[in-house]
């Protein structure tokens, strides 16, 4: 039995499936990812400060304009990006009643888009903007829309819309950490795809796993990969999609 089939098998046997996703599970939507070759962070820039310095809240609050000019660059990318056949493959297993839920470190919606119902966003997302005065919610293509650097409500006029994403020095909603861990720690088989696993909390949260079947889809090494059943260095979207495929079959 190769490693593919056993799987298939997994897939099979196992009705409470959880995802736990990161950034490569968008490139395949043509979102780059942060830490790869042309990722967000190892891109050079004539500013002073590094992009991971400009997605923390201090940044947000001492230098707006840099960081809402930065922020619609980044979003405009993931606001024109369609969902790709790893998010597809999920919706399947879900609706064959064998994915309980997805646990996403990404916060650009696509699996939402795709159509997957129980999701749990670690981060937070980009389809939210929140005025920090009045709470009216804008979403992302009027936020985009919005010519001055730093977005004000078109509400009240007086508050700034800040994106409902988690930036560094920022803590995880409760709500949203109690589902993910609930979620994971209920699960029989765990999938992990397109994360290094580096980024804490988030990347611990799969210890709270208890099942009999963990795999990892990922381009690199990561921390976890020798307690994992299975590891593939493949595409997730080729991965998940042949064998929901096979298992449909």
């Amino acid at each position: 039995m190769t490693d593919f089939d056993y799987f298939c098998e997994m897939l099979r046997t196992h009705n409470r499936i959880v995802f736990f996703g990161g950034a490569g599970v968008s490139t395949e939507s043509d979102i780059p990812d942060f830490r790869g070759t042309d990722g967000l962070y190892t891109k050079k820039t004539n500013l002073p400060w590094t992009p991971e310095e400009m997605l923390s809240h201090h940044f947000y609050v001492e230098h707006p304009v840099e960081f809402f000019t930065l922020y619609k660059e980044r979003e405009g990318i993931m606001l024109k990006a369609k969902p790709n056949r790893a998010h597809y493959a999920l919706v399947e297993l879900e609706k064959q009643g064998k994915l309980s839920a997805i646990v996403t470190q990404n916060i650009d919606g696509l699996h939402q888009k795709a159509g997957s119902r129980n999701v749990f966003e670690l981060h937070g997302s980009i389809l939210r903007n929140i005025c920090q005065i009045c709470g009216h919610i804008v979403g992302m293509e009027e936020f985009i829309s919005l010519s001055n650097p730093i977005p004000y409500c078109p509400f009240c006029h007086k508050g700034i819309l800040k994106p409902d994403v988690v930036l560094y020095e920022e803590a995880l909603n409760t709500a949203v950490i109690d589902g993910a861990v609930d979620a994971i720690r209920r699960a029989d088989m765990l999938i992990v795809g397109g994360t290094s696993l580096v980024v804490y909390p988030a990347a611990g949260f799969i210890r709270y796993f208890r099942g009999d079947a963990s795999v990892i889809i990922n381009k690199d090494v990561t921390p976890q990969d020798d307690f994992c059943d299975l590891v593939f260095r493949n595409s997730i979207g080729a991965i998940l999609e042949e064998g929901v495929k096979r298992i449909s079959q």
